[in-house]
């Protein structure tokens, strides 16, 4: 197990220099790759904060589709925030409002579009996989989301029809019987939705494919190279990092979870870090298969208000996922491990006795109003961001580093979404956070019990 210090962006300054993976099951499976720091004084036209999936995307699609070349700066490695730790589930949408949610917010017309975006992404996540050949470990089984109680049933079953007519969504409802049959033995199961094409990836290696892709297109990816300072120089951005600087003409922060409390006026203040966990088992044996009815592929969440979410992974182990600890100081704890795991045998009472072969956390960024932005943050049009995909992020970063890309390119072919109409709001009374995370938890536990 690592033993360093875990990055709190709410306490610490910034997420280190050259800092390892965590103990992940993803950083388990792949080569580190060498650290290649920003040296000496440099220039390039667009500056892109963040090796993960937004700043990738952004960095390969500047370069093209819009033949510009950015250079990528990470504070540690490759996809060391939230895009190597994630769940790897390639899902249709990001935020947290629903679709019925949106139409009372928008209109039917805006939520539709908004859909449109969401399938988009899906497919760039695709299209990236295959352009650069990404040996990702792709899994094709499905999204199933399941009714962890009797009384969530009736709104799933709306829900489907919603899709079904008025998004002409391909996605099914799946009524118990069938559920317990074709999919997993789960006394929380009482019935669910399937979404087709949602598929699962190995989170790490798509974030190292995408770093290889933005490569070959011409851009620069440097890591172990946090950002220290920000400052506007003659017209030009100057980015000061341990051994150089870097000036730019543009910048792009994507940092998302990541981002610092105090980092740079135009996002400081403007989201809520906020920890999910993960565990990943010892290997399934065929018996333990048999009796948990797990379908190959599988990927499921519940309906509870603080969600679980799970996977079977190609090589027979349960992914199982949910909210972690309210502060980075306390994230390896292992309450949350032995919780995850509680939460795992009572969903799959046939996994009893399983042991944990991982336990890791990472940091989702919450926005105030439940959806992200992808904007421009400054008058001058020089300072760009993605942020607040509250906890859904890997298909929708993807798809808003193709939006930021436009945007930087100054492309006004962007499509009307609320997502790129306004900066994200600041959160008021930043400093009670945490204390009202620590009220919406007890709460949430409290509701998901009854």
């Amino acid at each position: 197990m690592h033993t360093q210090h875990f990055y709190d962006p709410l306490r610490d300054k910034d997420p280190g220099q050259g800092q390892a993976y965590p103990n992940s099951y993803w950083a388990s499976q792949v080569e580190p790759v060498p650290l290649h720091p920003q040296g000496g004084d440099q220039n390039t036209d667009v500056a892109i904060i963040g090796a993960g999936y937004t700043g990738l995307s952004c960095a390969w699609h500047l370069a093209k589709q819009h033949d510009i070349k950015a250079t990528v700066l990470d504070a540690n490695q490759i996809g060391w925030g939230c895009s190597g730790r994630n769940g790897g589930f390639v899902l249709n949408g990001t935020g947290r409002l629903s679709f019925s949610q949106m139409e009372q917010k928008w209109g039917e017309r805006t939520a539709k579009a908004i859909y449109a975006e969401y399938r988009q992404g899906i497919d760039t996540v695709q299209s990236l996989i295959e352009q650069g050949n990404i040996a990702c470990d792709q899994s094709h089984g499905g999204y199933l989301k399941i009714a962890h109680k009797a009384h969530a049933v009736e709104q799933l079953q709306q829900q489907a029809e919603l899709l079904s007519a008025r998004y002409q969504d391909p996605v099914r409802f799946i009524p118990a019987q069938q559920l317990q049959a074709e999919f997993l033995h789960s006394p929380q199961a009482h019935g669910a939705l399937h979404f087709p094409y949602s598929f699962a990836v190995q989170p790490l290696k798509l974030a190292l494919g995408y770093a290889r892709l933005a490569e070959q297109a011409g851009a620069q990816v440097l890591t172990g190279s946090p950002v220290q300072g920000i400052a506007r120089d003659n017209g030009k951005l100057l980015l000061t990092t341990p051994n150089g600087t870097l000036r730019a003409n543009k910048l792009v922060i994507a940092t998302n979870g990541y981002t610092a409390n105090r980092f740079f006026t135009a996002v400081d203040g403007r989201h809520f870090p906020v920890l999910s966990s993960i565990i990943v088992t010892e290997p399934l044996s065929d018996a333990q298969l048999a009796a948990s009815g797990l379908k190959s592929g599988l990927m499921a969440m519940d309906t509870r208000t603080l969600k679980y979410y799970y996977r079977l992974l190609p090589d027979n182990r349960i992914l199982f996922g949910g909210r972690g600890a309210i502060q980075g100081k306390h994230a390896n704890h292992p309450v949350y491990q032995a919780r995850l795991l509680n939460a795992l045998t009572d969903t799959l009472p046939a996994l009893s006795g399983i042991k944990v072969a991982y336990f890791w956390s990472g940091w989702v960024s919450v926005s105030l109003d439940d959806y992200p932005r992808i904007c421009q943050a400054d008058d001058q049009g020089q300072v760009f961001y993605a942020m607040g995909y509250c906890g859904s992020g890997l298909s929708f970063a993807s798809q808003a580093g193709k939006r930021l890309a436009q945007r930087v390119a100054g492309d006004t072919s962007l499509p009307d979404l609320p997502f790129m109409q306004s900066p994200l709001p600041h959160f008021p009374l930043a400093a009670c956070r945490r204390l009202g995370l620590w009220a919406f938890y007890h709460l949430g536990r409290l509701r998901d019990s009854i």
